[in-house]
């Protein structure tokens, strides 16, 4: 689903590549001791039965959506946990790989589990771009210490005699610590153990802290366990022994000038809390104390983050981080987070961590969810002009990167883009190569079909007959090539491209061989009807293994043909107009007409009770409203929709976009028009003349040349020229069909028989509206565009590359009034050819065309079985009946 800030280009770019340093998190376990926690932990922080509730939180649906995008499984956790242990036992180090993808280096604090559960902290560099750093938790020293205390003659003294021995040690390890490069920081779970209300040092109980450290280490240790702080009998968390520690730390890293932080884990966390003592505002004694200390609030202080963002505003030592939070809370709630963050505090405090823990799936969602929750509130922040797009980058790279970076004094390896750098970045990541797909595009393509809840996937080709054809695949289908790192493919007979409507093969070619189809994910929308999605494909070579191009695709085409005129220097924007005919069925089974005239009050152009039944039910205007609605669903832009002149004639006029683009979306908007009007009991036809007494419909192609100097007469004229030349040519393409002449009639604003143009001119073939934007209105809907388009745009190149000169003379009349004399003086020549065989015969003899010479040839050969074997044999009334049942 498109996003309401997708056109943050620089915003989304920065977002999205700038490199995450995650100033908080722990180990991954090791793979015997990975069966030792439940995968539920990695979206709650809930234990025992509650966190099997936790299946039914915001947070847990979220995770398992974004989980199975990258799985490519169904949307269960039992599928997501099983597929999660394949990718582990497969390729542990691909899997974590991916899951860490975009993380720059990681900040661990080791100190949650016992040593040989999980694995080291430098391990982790393995699969990050910077050397991860380690993060000390200074309970655990502290444990540690008085665990070896516990087993020496020390045990035995009084307990100031004990007190001095531990924190003269204690005190010592720190500082090695302080001057130890692979040391980032400490941190404190004092939160956990007795509160965040630390006396100041002034104000502190030492005996009872004597006492309270006599009694753990007299407790021993337990008897089976190695000896270290986990294998106490009794655990540390005695409010004044706690304190102090917290006290001797900061001063050590004071007294040492260090610019090392203490993290302090702060609000959300497990049932070991005492919520009320959790608020970060307890330590306001304590930053005010240790000024020259740097004090990291982890985990927003949720549910106090206004006081979090608060103390990181009032005190210059003190930051806070968005950590846990994300991805714990629901996305409404990490939104609320950041958004509170912000209203007071500098973006240049605020820091980002993930809290991962044990799997490395947590990583992988709540990178994933930083990243988004960043767009949508930043990109709120610019749509309401708080802030320009170059600051939103710059709080973005602050977050995600530099913050983290100078807090901690980082080396790094990675670089940011700078803003004018983000804005050419090729943002949007929905079309793959054509060969193959790298696994993280796959991922990219199972997230927008998850998003667009696809049940079925249409692969659609538009053939040498300007037939629609598609193969449809049920998603699983999909899921399981690309969850495999596979492309998806679909095996279609060679003879496709070269068979009549009725499914006969042109004589040219035989039975053998075999084509792959494969998807321009690109070109992926949804529709044409709900639980469907559609994107175009391309044919490549099946038979040779090697997936090479296929000359003879339709879409390729027209893609070589763009790619000749971008090394030339040349881009262009292109806008069709839809005309079609709404007819009603018949139901007469006996009656040899399928179709009937729409029943209709003295319908016209532009009338406007052609739309006074619009909701009521069985009217053709409430089918066209939920077309449009379909439309717009699909991103295909209507700049207009209006009655046209013949009985239930309308048009749709799409907006401008890159030729590949704009044919696509033309072909998706006829069969969103097709299959809704269908639903609501109207055929749809783009027959060019369904009524011989009324006017026809067309396809009118606006087009301008968008590259630099395309608005400059010597670019345009030369490009017209071009095409005015090779006019004869292009109709073989642009009125493919024996009715497309029936249209082609002089002062009938169709664009007559006569090879000339004129600005704002409606009789002429060619019309320049303004400098480069000219409207070809020799095309209608039976043309297969990518063809037309291919030739148009051939034929302009031409007209530059030989300087054609425009001969013809700007005319804003009809030239079928004018005399012989009269028209010669303008530099009005040529007809049109009369028929479609005479088209034909004009292409084959034009060789300068650019376009390959096997299409071309495989072209002509099926037009003109089509004419030999089944057109030129029915009547006209015939013709008409067989032209409304398929076109």
């Amino acid at each position: 689903m498109a996003s309401a800030y997708d056109d943050f280009k620089a915003l989304n770019a920065a977002i999205d590549s700038t490199p995450l340093i995650d100033n908080h998190a722990h180990p991954l376990l090791t793979p015997e001791n990975a069966g030792t926690r439940s995968l539920l932990s990695i979206a709650s922080e809930a234990g025992g039965d509650a966190l099997e509730d936790s299946k039914a939180s915001l947070a847990h649906l979220r995770a398992v959506k974004q989980l199975a995008a990258v799985l490519g499984c169904e949307q269960t956790w039992e599928a997501v946990v099983e597929n999660a242990e394949r990718k582990r036992l497969e390729d542990r180090d691909g899997w974590i790989r991916r899951c860490l993808e975009g993380i720059e280096t990681i900040l661990i604090d080791d100190g949650l589990d016992m040593s040989g559960r999980v694995e080291t902290y430098d391990w982790h560099s393995n699969f990050t771009k910077s050397k991860c750093k380690r993060i000390v938790r200074i309970e655990t020293v502290a444990s540690d210490i008085i665990a070896r205390l516990s087993t020496s003659p020390t045990a035995s003294k009084a307990a100031s005699v004990v007190l001095g021995e531990f924190v003269d040690q204690f005190t010592k390890e720190i500082g090695r610590y302080v001057k130890d490069p692979e040391v980032a920081g400490f941190k404190s779970i004092i939160c956990y153990r007795r509160g965040l209300d630390i006396p100041t040092s002034k104000t502190h109980t030492i005996p009872e802290a004597e006492e309270a450290l006599l009694e753990i280490v007299r407790a021993g240790v337990k008897a089976d366990s190695p000896v270290s702080g986990f294998s106490l009998k009794r655990r540390l968390e005695h409010s004044p022994l706690n304190s102090l520690i917290v006290h001797y730390v900061a001063v050590v890293v004071r007294d040492a000038r260090s610019s090392k932080p203490i993290q302090f884990h702060t609000g959300l966390g497990d049932t070991d809390i005492t919520l009320t003592k959790s608020s970060p505002s307890h330590l306001q004694s304590f930053i005010e104390e240790y000024p020259d200390v740097r004090v990291i609030l982890l985990h927003a202080g949720y549910p106090w983050t206004r006081e979090t963002a608060y103390l990181a505003t009032m005190y210059p030592n003190v930051y806070a981080d968005i950590g846990e939070v994300i991805p714990y809370l629901s996305r409404q709630g990490q939104e609320g987070i950041v958004k509170q963050m912000l209203e007071v505090c500098p973006w240049t405090k605020v820091l980002c961590s993930t809290d991962a823990h044990g799997f490395p799936e947590m990583y992988l969602i709540a990178t994933t969810q930083i990243r988004s929750v960043l767009k949508t509130v930043l990109g709120d922040l610019v749509r309401t002009r708080q802030l320009d797009e170059k600051q939103a980058v710059q709080l973005a790279q602050a977050v995600l990167h530099t913050n983290s970076k100078r807090v901690y004094n980082l080396e790094t390896e990675s670089p940011l883009p700078t803003f004018e750098q983000l804005g050419a970045f090729p943002y949007t990541i929905t079309a793959p190569p054509l060969q193959g797909s790298s696994s993280n595009t796959n991922e990219a393509i199972i997230q927008k079909l998850q998003s667009l809840q696809a049940k079925y996937l249409r692969i659609c080709w538009h053939d040498y007959t300007s037939s629609a054809k598609c193969r449809l695949l049920p998603i699983k289908q999909v899921y399981k090539a690309l969850s495999r790192g596979k492309p998806v493919t679909v095996s279609v007979a060679r003879a496709g491209l070269g068979l009549l409507q009725t499914d006969m093969m042109i004589p040219q070619i035989n039975a053998s061989g075999m084509y792959a189809l494969r998807p321009v994910w690109s070109s992926l929308k949804p529709g044409p009807v709900a639980g469907h999605v559609s994107c175009f494909g391309e044919f490549t070579h099946a038979d040779d293994g090697g997936g090479a191009e296929e000359v003879l695709c339709p879409r390729t085409v027209l893609r070589k043909t763009v790619e000749k005129a971008k090394a030339r220097g040349l881009t262009f924007l292109l806008g069709f107009e839809v005309e079609f005919v709404v007819m009603e069925r018949n139901s007469d089974a006996t009656s040899p007409d399928k179709y009937l005239t729409l029943r209709n009050d003295g319908h016209a152009w532009s009338v406007a009770r052609a739309f006074a039944d619009w909701g009521r039910p069985g009217s053709f205007s409430t089918a066209a409203d939920e077309v449009l609605d379909t439309l717009d669903a699909a991103g295909i832009e209507v700049e207009q929709f209006h009655p046209e002149s013949a009985a239930g004639q309308f048009e749709l006029v799409l907006g401008a976009l890159p030729p590949l683009e704009a044919v696509d979306a033309l072909l998706q908007a006829r069969q969103i028009l097709e299959a809704v009007s269908a639903r609501h009991g109207f055929r749809v036809t783009l027959h060019p003349k369904p009524f011989a007494q009324s006017c026809g419909s067309a396809s009118h192609m606006h087009m301008s040349i968008s590259s630099a100097g395309g608005d400059l007469p010597a670019t345009y004229e030369p490009f017209y020229a071009g095409v005015l030349t090779h006019l004869p040519a292009v109709l073989a393409f642009a009125y493919s069909n024996p009715t497309s002449y029936a249209r082609m009639l002089d002062s009938a604003w169709a664009g007559g028989r006569w090879i000339t143009w004129g600005t704002q001119n409606k009789e002429a073939p060619l019309r320049r509206v303004a400098a480069s934007h000219w409207e070809v209105k020799v095309i209608d809907g039976l043309a297969n565009p990518y063809f037309v388009v291919a030739a148009v745009l051939a034929a302009g190149m031409d007209g530059i590359e030989r300087g054609t000169p425009l001969a013809w003379k700007d005319f804003p009349g009809d030239p079928a009034k004018l005399s012989a004399e009269e028209r010669a003086a303008l530099g009005i020549e040529t007809m049109f050819p009369a028929d479609l065989r005479e088209a034909l015969r004009a292409l084959g003899e034009d060789t300068g065309l650019d376009l390959d010479s096997e299409f071309v040839r495989r072209y002509v050969d099926i037009k003109n079985a089509e004419l030999e074997f089944l057109l030129d044999p029915l009547s006209p009334e015939d013709l008409r009946r067989w032209v409304l049942e398929r076109y």
